[in-house]
């Protein structure tokens, strides 16, 4: 099935951004991710063409959505990102990119394998996959993912002493991403929502304050987010979005951040990415990696 693209806020259609590769393809896409958050789009129209092996299945895969494009968009035009590590599979696509001037094509991966080897002298593997090679990081990663899936939005608070890093915010303040970007690094994530009506749990008191961060964001921003988030419904929830009622959630989310000792980090305006730096900023600065982790 062929998605349908998204739009920015001035209606403006975002293009489909089509990942090949001869991995999975997740390379690719966090990096389509990062690009299109710069024009407000945080998940935007990924179509992927994983584990390709012949030039036939590319070649395919082009034509199929090419016509999609004339069909229900009005044009044939393709933005496609590609990670390939079999240099044949690379040679065959560049030519046919050169070939079709509707197709614009961003190689992701070659020119860095380039400049490693042009300044190591040494030669690359042209095993695809190599990033997601089932090593310990690879668990660890796997491990960190499930414990931050199991944990997210305050489930089993009993846990919190357990996690690396435990969030917490009002609503909208980017927890779950967050969370999830910093279990792909590895970490064990936990994340608990704060508001006006609901007690948070007392498992918090028992989380070192090095390991406790506080997410703050202004109330202008808020307020907009969660109007957006609500739409047609704000008649209904009209509380969730409004000024006062959102003045005082941040008044008493600062209060408890303050009585925990916790890092309190600022997510307006910023990308995950940025804010999850920071974050590890500080959690790095209290809790350095062992000898082993750095292997």
């Amino acid at each position: 099935m062929v998605l349908e693209p998204v739009t920015v806020d001035n209606n403006t259609p975002l293009p489909t951004i089509h990942v090949i590769s001869d991995s999975v393809g997740l390379t690719a896409q966090a990096v389509a991710r990062a690009a299109t958050s710069q024009f407000g789009v945080t998940d935007p129209c990924i179509e992927v063409l994983p584990k390709v092996h012949t030039f036939g299945d590319i070649k395919e895969f082009f034509e199929e959505h090419a016509a999609y494009h004339r069909q229900v968009l009005g044009t044939d035009r393709m933005l496609v990102f590609y990670t390939l590590v079999d240099e044949a599979l690379r040679i065959q696509l560049k030519a046919y990119v050169e070939e079709h001037d509707n197709i614009v094509a961003v190689d992701l991966l070659s020119a860095a394998i380039d400049a490693i080897a042009d300044m190591s002298g040494l030669s690359p593997s042209t095993k695809p996959g190599g990033l997601h090679v089932a090593d310990e990081n690879y668990f660890r990663r796997i491990a960190a993912l499930e414990f931050t899936i199991a944990h997210d939005d305050g489930r089993n608070p009993q846990d919190l002493t357990q996690a690396d890093i435990v969030l917490i915010g009002v609503s909208r303040t980017s927890k779950t991403p967050l969370s999830i970007y910093l279990a792909q690094q590895g970490y064990k994530v936990a994340n608990i929502p704060l508001d006006l009506h609901t007690d948070p749990p007392r498992e918090l008191e028992d989380v070192e304050s090095t390991r406790l961060f506080g997410l703050m964001t202004t109330a202008e921003v808020l307020i907009n987010i969660r109007q957006r988030r609500l739409g047609n419904a704000s008649a209904v929830a009209a509380s969730y979005a409004d000024p006062e009622e959102v003045h005082r959630d941040l008044e008493e989310s600062r209060a408890l951040m303050r009585k925990l000792g916790c890092i309190v980090v600022r997510t307006d305006n910023r990308a995950v990415e940025e804010t999850a730096q920071e974050i590890l900023r500080y959690f790095e600065r209290s809790h350095p990696p062992s000898a082993e982790a750095l292997m």
